[in-house]
C-alpha cells in the first residue's frame, strides 16, 4: 500500500513538474563503482526499472558539481575524487531536446543506507557480475560502454 502511495505521487510530482521543464535541457548521470566491485543504480517511483543516479543540472552550477550533488542527494554517495567526463549523450525521448553528460567515479562508498523518498524507492551498489534484470536500456548500454569497451552511442 505504501508503495503504491509512492509510486502515484512520484508520478504526479513527475508529471507537474515536465509542465514547467524548458524544451531544452541538460543533465547528468553518474556510472558509481564501488571497490567491491559494484555500481550504484537507483529506482524511482515514478519510472521503471533501476537508473543511474542523477538529474537536472542547476543554473548556478557545472555539470560536474551536479553529478555529485545527485549522487548524494539520491543516494547518500561520497566519492573519493571528482568524478571524471565520459561522454555527452543526446536523448529526444517525448519530443524533447535533452542533453546527458555522463560522469564516471571510481571507489564509491554509501556510509549508510540512503533513507528513502517519494522520488528514491531504492537506492544501492549491485554486484557486477549480478546485475538485476530491470536496469532500463540506457543504464545497461552505458555500463556496458564505460566497462566492457562497447562503441559509444551519441543517443540516450
Amino acid at each position: 500500500m505504501l508503495r503504491s502511495l509512492h509510486l502515484h505521487a512520484g508520478v504526479l510530482l513527475s508529471r507537474i513538474t515536465e509542465l514547467f521543464r524548458p524544451r531544452l535541457s541538460l543533465g547528468v548521470r553518474l556510472l558509481a563503482l564501488d571497490d567491491a566491485g559494484g555500481v550504484f543504480l537507483v529506482r524511482h517511483s515514478y519510472l521503471p526499472g533501476l537508473h543511474l543516479p542523477g538529474g537536472a543540472v542547476d543554473a548556478d552550477e557545472t555539470c560536474r558539481a551536479a553529478a555529485v550533488r545527485e549522487a548524494a542527494e539520491e543516494g547518500g554517495l561520497v566519492l573519493p575524487e571528482p568524478p571524471e567526463l565520459f561522454g555527452v549523450y543526446r536523448s529526444g525521448f517525448g519530443g524533447r531536446r535533452d542533453h546527458t553528460v555522463l560522469y564516471v567515479s571510481r571507489g564509491a562508498r554509501q556510509p549508510q543506507q540512503k533513507r528513502l523518498s517519494l522520488e528514491i524507492v531504492s537506492a544501492r551498489f549491485y554486484p557486477l557480475a549480478a546485475l538485476p534484470g530491470d536496469l532500463n536500456r540506457p543504464t545497461r548500454e552505458r555500463i556496458a560502454e564505460v566497462l566492457d569497451g562497447h562503441p559509444v552511442k551519441e543517443t540516450w
